[in-house]
């Protein structure tokens, strides 16, 4: 398979004010399309063309360190364009994820701090994510591109702390950031969606 950039799911100033049209265009037009042209050039001749995407990832982990990078960061991006909306946001979790968050996070404020921390925590660029381990919901963070699926676990949230993220709106309050994402702009009935056929 060869790697392409897919539109956004809404117009670039549908998110703002919490996160603008400048940085959609900025990070889906620029960085992602990088990771989409450079994905594309690294997977000739490395012997993973044909396979999907997600096998992609987890084979060129600690193999091909370009094309993982690249790969793995453009896996990440089809999803986390999904993982907002407008008006998205807040405790009012669709029932099966609210139950499961109460019964295994400890209840939506605990993982809201949880996962706002993994993301606060995660030293340099990466992810915070919400992920099916073994059956059950993990909050956790990994470095640069880097994907759940190569620790054994599906995710079904993650928020892109990587300064283009938020640098624009931000500046250097990576918190207030990552408050914004959980409070205003999850698409709680995608993490729904992804969590339903991860179980």
């Amino acid at each position: 398979m060869s790697f392409a950039l897919e539109d956004l799911p809404y117009a670039y100033d549908a998110l703002a004010p919490y996160m603008s049209a400048e940085t959609l265009e900025y990070h889906h037009d620029k960085h992602h399309q990088a990771y989409v042209t450079n994905g594309n050039k690294l997977l000739e001749g490395s012997g993973l063309e044909g396979k999907s995407l997600e096998e992609i990832v987890k084979e060129s982990y600690g193999t091909n360190a370009g094309l993982f990078n690249n790969a793995g960061q453009h896996l990440n991006h089809l999803h986390f364009w999904k993982w907002m909306k407008p008006n998205g946001g807040g405790s009012s979790l669709p029932g099966v994820l609210a139950k499961k968050v109460d019964e295994e996070l400890g209840g939506f404020d605990k993982f809201r701090a949880d996962f706002i921390n993994a993301g606060v925590t995660q030293f340099g660029s990466g992810w915070a994510w919400l992920a099916v381990k073994d059956g059950k919901l993990v909050v956790m963070k990994t470095p640069n591109g880097e994907n759940p699926i190569v620790h054994g676990a599906t995710p079904i949230l993650g928020c892109d702390v990587w300064e283009h993220s938020y640098y624009i709106d931000y500046r250097n309050a990576r918190p207030k950031y990552l408050e914004a994402f959980v409070d205003n702009l999850i698409n709680w009935e995608y993490v729904e969606e992804l969590y339903s056929k991860a179980v």
